[in-house]
């Protein structure tokens, strides 16, 4: 690769050459600071707001998961209790005996019909 020897003498080379040891220099820049430190103060505030945001949907999110297990629970506990009833009408069946509210099921259920007269 040549380079032309006419070129490199110019002004305007110079001025380009300076221009890149400028701005090729690392660090802070002179004169930043206070803008700087309003800008990682609004990043702090973000940063905190974020955060209370988060924790108020992770408490609204623990409290919706609460109620649905709470809700849960009482449908066990009102099956166990269904299911604890069938047990003692299934014991007093195989006694020979009609357990008191037996027949009322049944009908609920349409297995025996009443007759009108």
């Amino acid at each position: 690769m040549e380079i032309d020897e006419s070129f490199l003498g110019t002004p305007d080379f110079d001025d380009m050459a300076q221009d890149v040891k400028e701005s090729s220099r690392r660090g802070r820049k002179p004169g930043r600071k206070a803008a700087e430190k309003l800008d990682m103060k609004a990043k702090l505030e973000r940063s905190r707001q974020s955060a209370k945001e988060c924790r108020a949907r992770k408490k609204l999110r623990y409290q919706y998961l609460e109620d649905l297990v709470a809700e849960r629970e009482k449908a066990v506990f009102a099956l166990r209790q269904e299911l604890e009833k069938y047990r003692i009408w299934i014991h007093e069946i195989s006694e020979g005996k009609i357990p008191e509210g037996f027949h009322l099921f049944i009908e609920e259920m349409g297995c025996i019909k009443h007759e009108s007269h």
